[in-house]
């Protein structure tokens, strides 16, 4: 029994595809085509402004008009992850219409829901060989974006499958001593103490709380990163229930948290949540989130990808966003447009993500499983136009370039993996 599967980073769309293939599309069509799983993160709400802007987001309001998932149907995925630090940005209104229209497309999705049970099922893929499932999860975003359970006497909250962590800051005794010296005169701890006392929240152990930090005295100074342990337990039940049912099981997480303020490298807490989701039954990590590539870990005969990067980004044509927007940047909210708030973002396209060559190249993996183990993991370089204008720039298209196969072999060394060129792809060396 022969599987494959091809797995692409995020789309972030905001404009229709052209009335006929861009250059590059049909070979890129074509190329997916071959493959059983065609996977992607969807990073874009799908409304035509049915919801209202929430008071935080992504970074960006991420809209984009429903007609965009018929051009999707152009470039032929037929699985996504909808868990991201955008799926929120219009609020519970917008999570429902994206919901709606993704469902009214036929398009499987797995990571958002009416209720949590719904958020962190598995979504199921039927190939000619095989059963392939899917669960979807997001690290970053606000904690009130979280789907909640169901009761008998109370319905869910609509959200995403999120997965918490906690940041545990070690000192040394005196650098715990001198913020107890500080916190006591200015009263950080006072909001909190007085909840406790009130029972509205229950007492700290095992760490000091200094505002809403936790800070654990030890013999080094570092910064270590958990994931939350019942989101963990959530997580790996569904990965398991989903090999039960399933050949093959898929984990999608989208996650921007660094290591050491690296974008390259993913926190800890990434790496203790993907081992476990192996350790589950799962065949294959997919990670995105940064807008760059990380390295690749094989665990247990696992891939592990940190970071797909990007497939297609155009981040900077939104049609609309709202007030807030404008206000981060000094701009008249009743009177700027779009396109101002984007130069005043970039600073007129010399800063940010599109002056980043990183951003604008990637990879799509492309996995061949025979029967449930991997037996072959080549990687097909992709770039999306980073010297062409933003109105422009961001449509994908299969590319020559190996640098970008060197980068990430460099990227992935770290984790003990090796990566070789193969003519135009590179080539995961399996154990």
């Amino acid at each position: 029994m022969i599987t494959t599967v091809a797995a692409a980073g995020d789309i972030f769309m905001t404009r229709r595809l052209p009335d006929v293939p861009y250059p590059g599309e049909a070979a890129l069509a074509e190329f997916l085509r071959n493959f059983d799983v065609r996977f992607a993160n969807l990073e874009i709400t799908v409304h035509d402004r049915e919801g209202s802007p929430g008071a935080v987001s992504g970074g960006t309001w991420a809209m984009a008009h429903p007609g965009i998932l018929k051009d999707l149907r152009r470039i032929p995925f037929n699985v996504w992850n909808a868990a991201n630090n955008h799926a929120l940005d219009y609020s519970h209104d917008g999570l429902l219409a994206t919901l709606r229209h993704l469902e009214d497309a036929d398009m499987r999705y797995a990571g958002i829901g009416r209720n949590l049970a719904d958020a962190s099922a598995p979504v199921y893929i039927e190939t000619p060989a095989a059963r392939v499932a899917m669960i979807a999860a997001v690290s970053t975003c606000p904690d009130f974006w979280m789907a909640g359970q169901q009761r008998i006497d109370m319905r869910g909250r609509p959200g995403v499958n999120k997965l918490r962590y906690v940041t545990d800051y070690h000192v040394t005794p005196a650098q715990l001593a001198a913020l107890k010296e500080m916190a006591g005169p200015l009263y950080i701890n006072a909001a909190h103490d007085s909840s406790v006392r009130e029972g509205f929240e229950a007492p700290d152990e095992g760490f000091y709380r200094f505002g809403t930090m936790r800070f654990i005295e030890d013999s080094v100074t570092e910064t270590r990163t958990s994931p939350n342990a019942a989101d963990l337990a959530r997580i790996t039940a569904s990965v398991r229930e989903a090999k039960r049912q399933a050949d093959l099981v898929l984990v999608s997480i989208h996650a921007h948290e660094t290591y050491k303020g690296d974008k390259e490298q993913p926190a800890e807490f990434l790496r203790t949540f993907a081992h476990a989701c192996v350790d589950a039954g799962a065949s294959a990590i997919l990670g995105h989130g940064p807008h760059i590539l990380r390295g690749i870990e094989l665990y247990n005969g696992a891939p592990i990808f940190y970071s797909l990067g990007n497939f297609l980004f155009e981040n900077d044509t939104t049609t609309h966003q709202p007030a807030d927007f404008y206000g981060k940047y000094r701009l008249d909210p009743l009177t700027a447009t779009s396109g101002m708030g984007m130069d005043a973002r970039s600073h007129d396209d010399t800063i940010g993500l599109s002056r980043d060559p990183r951003v604008w190249e990637s990879v799509v993996p492309c996995m061949t499983f025979e029967n449930t183990r991997l037996v072959s993991l080549t990687l097909q370089p992709v770039e999306m136009g980073f010297e062409l204008p933003r109105y422009r720039k961001g449509l994908p298209a299969l590319s020559r370039d190996m640098s970008v196969i060197e980068r990430l072999a460099k990227l992935s060394s770290p984790f003990g993996t090796k990566i070789s060129a193969d003519g135009e792809t590179g080539r995961v060396v399996l154990p």
